[in-house]
């Protein structure tokens, strides 16, 4: 038979030689199975942040009254970026940094985006670290923070089992205690008492350390090998805290109280949508628990097939992650109902946020369970599986974003790479082991993903709509999916989403106040640091610029920025059977006047997408024809 001849004018001259394999990069690899990049995707967004922070912000701002600015700002901010991501990511099959050949001038955005990343994985895997410590803390038959009388415990320790017991011989005041979950946090796993403040980091907690190391040991072992592991990985990790998660809503409506928490929790209260504040408040939750801005969705996207229907995903995903955080309300203040109950104080007096729930409020409430050690288990590997895939999103966005810039030398090297990654990010979180490593993890909360990562996003919001354009971005859409967006996006993209944003960014600023943990204020030097962590990030964009304009040759206007502005010549999809229409004649060594028509004797006859690329042809010509008239 004879065998298939490639025109020569699809040969790039490159490969005229015959030695395709010195000259081509190791392939990146795909997704091996159908469901991977849909739960990797369920799994990066739905974390910890659904269980400790989404419930606290519904109570505080209107109960159930709430829903209403979430789901809108659902629908203004989160489903538009989130589908904008993973088009940019699916249509181009590239990481964070490599993607911005649709624009080189802007390629700090992306170098501002790993940034972000990964100051955010350093604490991020601390945080895993402390739910490591609870989870072996949790076997055994009586949990430690159960009781006072430990040596770590001071006089203040009040315990509820004596309060409910009436054991005491005079009256309580509660006001002036402290539970014994609260001190084993503080004093016993923080060893905060050693530390006088952020300038006094104090003695590394070997335990601490250790954990970190494991959970380091962790993420590595599942990204070992790129998306073909951790893909893998997140159908027991992105499916399995639902399990655990319906066990704790069941366990704990069925507890005597749970209803004063729920009705607490859900209860109405439409006065406060007059409030601006609680706008912001749906719209900064919505902004960081779709994890938008963060390249994770870019990245995972990228691996995916060019014909993927990502738009059917963004809507699973997006509603899933809202439906869960929901969810996750009821588990969490059905107990903490239960709890005040018990204790016989308002609910809004046990109710927290953050570590506080997850480390001392939500444990002392186990302990008020029959089988507390393995309510406490079930919980703390809840919050294990919900921190993991999201610490894998932000691995492999590093290392994808890094290996896709030089892929000769780093792809066929990947698994070293990361380990190298890893092992750097572990050094760097060590001061958070130290006894006074807290602060230093709330500056990185508070200001390493703060107004940089807003300015990420509104960035990468104006330069797809307005630089590279609506138009064009619409067709590549339609040439993968086989439709356009509607209007409904196209409207979101071009003004609402970005105007909500900066509206964001400028109430940030605005309402702008220093860092604490508990009593403890920051000093002047510590909040500078954290700004300048913030800046840094938004600094990297016009750093990138000057960067991409002494690239270009010619005059710095005419030439510079006009030429960096405009996509690279390889700009497209990164498979010549999917590189139809106008994005053909970038082939490597096409010199054809049709190069549409050699790409189909080569490709073979006219497929449903073909005849998407002859329409783009036509309306690209049209257009030519408005413009030249």
């Amino acid at each position: 038979l004879a065998q298939p001849v490639t025109p020569e004018l699809l040969v790039s001259p490159s490969s005229q030689d015959g030695d395709l394999g010195s000259e081509c990069p190791e392939d990146r690899g795909n997704w091996t199975g159908r469901l991977d990049f849909l739960l990797s995707c369920i799994g990066y967004c739905v974390g910890l942040g659904n269980v400790w922070r989404f419930p606290y912000r519904a109570y505080t701002n209107g109960g159930g009254a709430f829903l209403v600015p979430y789901f809108i700002m659902l629908a203004i901010c989160g489903i538009p970026i989130f589908f904008m991501e993973l088009s940019l990511g699916q249509f181009s099959s590239l990481g964070p940094l490599a993607v911005w050949k649709i624009s080189p001038l802007f390629k700090g955005v992306g170098m501002g985006t790993i940034l972000i990343v990964s100051l955010v994985a350093i604490y991020y895997n601390m945080i895993i670290a402390y739910v490591l410590f609870y989870l072996f803390a949790s076997l055994t038959s009586d949990l430690p923070w159960q009781h006072c009388g430990n040596w770590w415990n001071t006089d203040l320790c009040l315990d509820h089992h004596v309060i409910k017991m009436g054991n005491t011989t005079f009256p309580v005041n509660i006001s002036n205690t402290v539970s014994p979950s609260e001190e084993y946090w503080s004093r016993y796993v923080l060893h905060i008492q050693g530390s006088s403040g952020i300038g006094d980091p104090g003695m590394i907690r070997w335990n601490l350390c250790l954990c970190l190391l494991l959970s380091w040991t962790i993420v590595y072992l599942c990204i070992l090998k790129g998306v073909k592991s951790s893909g893998k990985v997140v159908y027991f990790t992105a499916t399995f805290p639902y399990l655990i998660l319906v066990m704790l809503l069941i366990r704990g409506v069925t507890l005597e109280g749970a209803w004063k928490g729920i009705r607490f929790y859900l209860t109405p209260q439409f006065d406060h949508l007059l409030s601006s504040k609680v706008w912001i408040e749906a719209a900064l939750q919505i902004f960081y628990s779709l994890g938008v801005g963060f390249g994770g969705l870019l990245t995972f996207a990228s691996y995916n097939t060019f014909h993927q229907n990502i738009y059917r995903d963004t809507f699973i995903v997006t509603l899933g992650n809202a439906i869960t955080s929901i969810l996750a309300g009821f588990a969490i203040f059905s107990v903490l109902g239960y709890m005040s109950q018990e204790l016989g104080v308002p609910v809004n007096q046990v109710a927290k946020a953050g570590p506080g729930l997850a480390f001392v409020v939500y444990p002392q409430a186990m302990t008020m369970l029959p089988l507390s050690p393995f309510w406490s288990f079930l919980f703390f590997f809840m919050l294990l599986t919900l921190g993991l895939d999201s610490q894998f999103a932000f691995m492999e966005t590093i290392v994808t974003a890094v290996t896709d810039e030089f892929p000769y030398y780093l792809r066929p090297k990947k698994a070293s790479f990361s380990a190298a990654i890893c092992i750097i990010l572990f050094l760097m979180g060590l001061i958070l082991t130290t006894e006074g490593g807290m602060y230093w993890l709330v500056l990185l909360d508070d200001y390493s993903a703060g107004f940089g990562l807003m300015v990420v996003v509104i960035t990468t919001c104006l330069v797809v709509t307005r630089v590279y354009g609506l138009k064009r971005f619409c067709r590549d859409i339609h040439m993968m999916l086989g439709f356009k967006p509607g209007p409904y996006f196209r409207a979101c993209w071009m003004v609402l989403s970005p105007a909500t944003m900066l509206a964001l960014l400028v109430y940030n600023i605005i309402k702008y106040q220093p860092s604490e943990y508990g009593s403890y204020r920051f000093p002047g030097w510590a909040e500078v640091l954290g700004i300048l962590m913030g800046v840094l990030s938004c600094l990297m964009i016009p750093i990138g610029m000057v960067v991409a304009v002494l690239q270009e040759e010619g005059t710095l206007w005419e030439v510079g920025v006009q030429q960096a502005s405009r996509p690279a010549m390889d700009w497209g999809p990164s498979l010549e059977e999917n590189r139809t229409g106008m994005y053909v004649a970038s082939l490597a060594g096409s010199q054809s006047p049709r190069p549409l028509m050699v790409h189909m004797r080569k490709y073979g006859g006219v497929t449903s997408y073909e005849n998407t690329a002859i329409e783009l042809d036509r309306e690209l010509e049209e257009e030519e024809e408005e413009e030249s008239m």
